[in-house]
């Protein structure tokens, strides 16, 4: 996830990545991404097992901030394409692609 600006790389484990993405753009929860304005998802990955996502965010946040960059750039077919997560007037957060 990133910021307004493209300024700050947050990378974190979930089990719902909706809910997550919904959590942090609302600021629901205190921290970096809170305090930092991190709203926008720019890459994700599927696991099944957590004990493999768990392995992998380690491996990311233990990567440079241009191997994060070309991740993101990889997965969008070269382009830096964001991923926002718009809410509905009931809450009920829906994913679009910008």
């Amino acid at each position: 996830m990133t910021n307004k600006n493209n300024t700050v790389l947050y990378t974190g484990v979930t089990n719902d990545l909706k809910r997550r993405v919904y959590v942090h753009k609302e600021k629901k929860v205190e921290g970096f991404t809170k305090k930092y304005n991190v709203t926008k998802l720019v890459y994700y990955e599927l696991f099944r097992d957590v004990k493999n996502a768990i392995f992998r965010e380690k491996q990311i946040k233990g990567g440079s901030r241009a191997k994060k960059l070309e991740l993101i750039a990889r997965m969008r077919d070269g382009r830096i394409c964001m991923i926002v997560c718009e809410i509905a007037s009931d809450k009920t957060p829906a994913m679009t692609k910008e």
